[in-house]
């Protein structure tokens, strides 16, 4: 099927397509990442049906790591669909992707929980994982390509811009589904089934996607190079023989996507479970903060596009960077005073020290079958309430909380219900309050503001990143090359900062310290993309080969 899309003989669209192009394009991506986002909305009850215990913090890092299991398989969805998209086409490769993302978006939500099937319900949620990290690996660079090789030159950041910020729209739809069903469906209802409901809408979605995305014809740039016989005879090994490839994969890699997919996850995914974990705020209340902040940060992705046709690819990379390795922290800071000011002046009036032999704890010991000491039992309850705590040595497991001594005779460790109702009872006793609650209206509004600016920070580095990866590699084999650096950064240092980052907070018992995983990949990013991107205005390909 031709489409209906007719591009100018030099590849440019017409007016009249633009719309077109640049709307399927978002469009489906916005659908694409939705199917992949709904997972993370919903990990709390996800985890609930189908990694049941009575471990708070192993059940969230469990959901984390079926997370990052579909982020894992994207650099391979990139290399299977990268070959396909520069041999086959942009077109049909991507019409691909978004098919088999939402047959297994909506299987998730078949899938009988493992109180019915047992331990065979996660392991079909991780196949399922596994078929949408392939179907994403295909799904970016189909579609970043497709409106790149469209576009104008001097209008190349503006029009992808679209599709990073088709990347937000799929967030802000899931919560947008989320909510709807909240009100909709009754809230036990929802908590026994009703999830259910936003992973089987996305055949729905689907549909729409497809009858979009088939309007469309194919790249001119890659008929160009079928028609003169110049498609790659294998894209994959080519990426690392083509002159000068491996420099500008390594720069894409570690220079380019390293800091744009940590700090998008930090901005929102870590935010939102911020949100909710330790900040204990009530579930559609965080919903409605995301979303808001959400639908106004995608126009900042169009906005630094934009300016990036302006002042080229590199100095709002480099700059976003350097803002983010000084304002993170503080912005964190920010969200969480303004989130549960009560907890906040709790835990500094009245600050938790735990003492004890063998005091460390050992998020996974339930799964590797490691005895897990007193002291890291105790531990386990303190982190899996979002309380931050000090440690002192001592010969016997004690606890203090302002100073004053809790009782903790008489627990039986092992007991993980007993144990928190006698810890959470002493720090009840001194002000910390773990209902879930809702913040002032004024509060709301600075929260929605601090993500804004991480927000403004995120667009910075992934406003214009389509057009630049695009430009920094050879047509033949551009859907390959810009894909597997794509995918591996945010496939593996993007997909497993919520499993790493949980891991770094549950060790340390501080809910910010998982925040130096962002800090030391947007920290080589800088670096990195200050030595080897090419600054000055845009450029094509062929005028940069030798040196980008």
């Amino acid at each position: 099927m031709g489409g209906v899309v007719a591009s100018e003989p030099d590849g440019e669209l017409s007016q009249s397509d633009t719309k077109l192009v640049v709307g399927a394009s978002s469009v489906g991506t916005i659908f694409e990442w939705y199917d992949f986002f709904i997972y993370g909305t919903l990990s709390g009850l996800i985890g609930a049906a189908f990694f049941p215990g009575d471990n708070a913090v192993l059940q969230t890092l469990l959901v984390w790591a079926g997370f990052a299991i579909g982020f894992g398989f994207r650099p391979l969805g990139a290399i299977l669909f990268g070959y396909l998209g520069d041999k086959l086409g942009r077109k049909y490769t991507f019409l691909v992707t978004v098919t088999l993302m939402g047959v297994a978006t909506a299987g998730v939500g078949l899938v009988p929980s493992a109180e019915s099937i047992g331990l065979l319900a996660p392991a079909i949620v991780i196949l399922l994982r596994i078929l949408q990290g392939l179907a994403l690996g295909g799904e970016y660079g189909g579609a970043a390509i497709y409106v790149a090789e469209h576009a104008a030159p001097e209008k190349r950041g503006f029009y992808t811009s679209f599709i990073q910020a088709s990347v937000v729209g799929g967030f802000v739809l899931s919560i947008i589904v989320v909510l709807l069903c909240r009100w909709f469906i009754p809230a036990e209802v929802f908590a026994d089934w009703g999830w259910r409901v936003p992973f089987l809408i996305s055949i729905l979605l689907l549909g729409v996607s497809l009858w979009m995305r088939l309007k469309l014809s194919e790249s001119p740039v890659f008929r160009a190079m079928k028609a003169a016989g110049e498609t790659a005879a294998n894209p994959f090994v080519e990426s690392f023989t083509y002159p000068g490839n491996p420099r500008r994969i390594f720069v894409a890699l570690f220079g380019v996507t390293a800091g744009l997919t940590t700090i998008w996850y930090t901005a929102f995914f870590s935010t939102l479970s911020f949100l909710k974990g330790p900040m204990k705020v009530e579930d559609e209340t965080v919903e409605f903060i995301m979303l808001v902040a959400g639908l106004i940060s995608m126009s900042f992705y169009v906005i630094i596009g934009k300016w990036s046709d302006k002042i080229g690819r590199k100095k709002p990379i480099v700059w976003g960077n350097a803002a983010i390795l000084i304002l993170m922290f503080p912005l964190m800071w920010g969200i969480g005073a303004l989130a549960n000011p009560e907890l906040a002046r709790s835990a500094e009036r009245n600050p938790v020290v735990v003492s004890g032999p063998d005091c460390s704890y050992n998020p996974f010991a339930d799964l590797t079958g490691d005895e897990q000491s007193d002291c890291g039992r105790l531990l386990e309850t303190l982190t899996g309430a979002g309380v931050s705590y000090e440690l002192a040595e001592a010969n016997a497991v004690a606890m203090t909380v302002g100073g004053r001594a809790v009782d903790l005779s008489g627990i039986d460790w092992t007991d993980g219900a007993a144990r928190k109702d006698v810890v959470l009872g002493a720090l009840q006793q001194d002000g910390y309050n773990f209902e879930k609650q809702v913040p002032p209206f004024a509060n709301i509004v600075g929260i929605v503001g601090l993500i804004l600016v991480f927000g403004f920070l995120s667009a910075a580095n992934y406003g214009g990143v389509a057009a630049l990866l695009a430009e920094m590699f050879p047509p033949r084999i551009r859907y390959s090359s810009m894909s597997i650096p794509y995918h591996i950064g945010a496939g593996y240092f993007g997909g497993f900062l919520p499993l790493i980052a949980g891991y770094i907070i549950a060790k340390t018992g501080n809910p910010y310290s998982g925040l130096w995983y962002t800090w030391v990949f947007v920290a080589i990013s800088l670096v990195v993309a200050a030595w080897g991107l090419k600054g000055g205005p845009p450029r094509d390909f062929e005028d940069s080969e030798t040196t980008a």
